[in-house]
Order: C-alpha cells, then sequence, then structure tokens
C-alpha cells in the first residue's frame, strides 16, 4: 500500500512538549491543513464548508526510530500503571498514523482553518474526510479507563505582562492558548511531584507556541508561574 501525502499542518504548536493529547482539549488551539496543489485543493475542498468538523488522518512525523513493539505501555493517565497498546492513543505504534476530529473554522483554496488542534507544526496529512454526526457520534459510547477529559488542577500566574499585552495585539487568543495549555501540565510523569524541592529533573520548562518560546516553573502551592516569554523576530520586545 503506498500512502501520499496530501499536505501539512501549519500549527500553533511548535514541539512535542506541550501539544495537546486530543483533539478538542483547547479550543484556542488553531492551526491550517495546506492542501498541495496536486491535489486541486480549489476543487477537492468543494462542499467541505457545508460541514462542522472534519477527520484528518496524518502521521507521526516525530516519533524515535525504535523498532521494537511493545506491547503494553504506561498512558499519562494512569501515573505508571501499564495497559495494552492498542487500548491507548499513543504515537508510538506499529504503523505510525494519526486520527483527529477538528473543527472547521473556514475553508479556503489553498487548504482549511481548523481548531482544536492536537498536531505539530509540519506534521503531514494523509486524507481528510468530513465528520458526520448521524454515523459517527455515539452518546452511549464508553471511554473505558479515560472515561472524562484530564483535569486541570493548577492556576497559572503570568508575570510578564508588557510582553503578553504586545503578543495580544498581534494574536487576541494568545492568553487562553498560554493558559489552557499549561493548565494540561505538559510534562511526562517522571517530572511530577517534586514541586518546591529539589529535583532530579530540571524543574523549569518551555513550551513554544507560535513565535514565542513560554518559560514557566511548576510551584508548591498549586501555581504554574509563566516567568518570562521570548520571542522568535524582532517584532515584539525582548
Amino acid at each position: 500500500m503506498e500512502l501520499k501525502v496530501i499536505g501539512f499542518v501549519e500549527s500553533c504548536f511548535i514541539d512535542k512538549f506541550g501539544t495537546p493529547r486530543q483533539p478538542g482539549l483547547i479550543p484556542e488551539s488553531k492551526g491550517f491543513l495546506k492542501i498541495h496543489p496536486e491535489f486541486q485543493p480549489q476543487d477537492s475542498l468543494q462542499g467541505l464548508e457545508k460541514f462542522s468538523h472534519l477527520w484528518v488522518i496524518f502521521g507521526f512525523h516525530k516519533n524515535h526510530k525504535d523498532t521494537r513493539f511493545h506491547a503494553k505501555i504506561h498512558p499519562p493517565r494512569l501515573e505508571g500503571d501499564k495497559v495494552g497498546l492498542f487500548s491507548t492513543r499513543s504515537p508510538h505504534r506499529p504503523n505510525p498514523m494519526g486520527l483527529s476530529v477538528l473543527k472547521i473554522d473556514k475553508v479556503e483554496s489553498s487548504g482549511v482553518w481548523v481548531s482544536g488542534l492536537d498536531l505539530i507544526d509540519g506534521t503531514p496529512i494523509y486524507d481528510i474526510k468530513p465528520y458526520l454526526p448521524y454515523a459517527e457520534s455515539i452518546p452511549e459510547a464508553q471511554g473505558g479507563w479515560a472515561p472524562e477529559p484530564p483535569k486541570a488542577p493548577w492556576k497559572v500566574e503570568i508575570l510578564c505582562q508588557p510582553k503578553l499585552a504586545a503578543w495580544k495585539s498581534k494574536r487576541p487568543e494568545i492568553e487562553d492558548l498560554i493558559r489552557k495549555t499549561l493548565e494540561l501540565d505538559p510534562r511526562p510523569q517522571i517530572y511530577k511531584g517534586y514541586e518546591g524541592q529539589e529535583s532530579p529533573y530540571r524543574s523549569k520548562h518551555a513550551v513554544r507556541l507560535y513565535e514565542g518560546d513560554i518559560h514557566f516553573e511548576f510551584k508548591d502551592s498549586g501555581v504554574i508561574e509563566v516567568f518570562d516569554i521570548l520571542f522568535m523576530n524582532d517584532e515584539f520586545p525582548t
């Protein structure tokens, strides 16, 4: 079977770290599904604007080159417990392919603007399909070991308000995007539990969103402090 990449994702998330593990968790996360000209998006996307959501079939292109198959893994939600790979949404699969349902914001001649994004910048797209509520919405479906969305117990405090204000003048949704991204706690499980004490791991972290690098730290008071924002161009203050 030969798979063709039909396009790529232009995303607000630049790296894996900080990117939501599921679609729809952060409505403010936006991006563009850019379709290659050879697939005639001006024609092949016609009619998609009548739908509210779409499915994206994509590739996990940032996976490490580990060819070993692991039948059981440690999902972050289970805090160390193991389950079978095929009962998870892990990106580390025999075929590194993913499936996300995203909200359609606008259809253009070269691609589709979407929100609720959980894909990083540069993700290859293999196919897109309209979401059909009558066929694909199952209210009585059960969520297994992940029956509810992840809780967000952390409070985010942004200390660098002048830089945030300058950024919001270009991207009005950026504050909500920062807060909701950090509230989901993007740290690996092994980094957690050392708040306010000596840690064998780094205690300060950074997440890249669009053109900004957000530097933050988890405090033992249940607060995430954003202590700096660094910009990757000269458009904003340093």
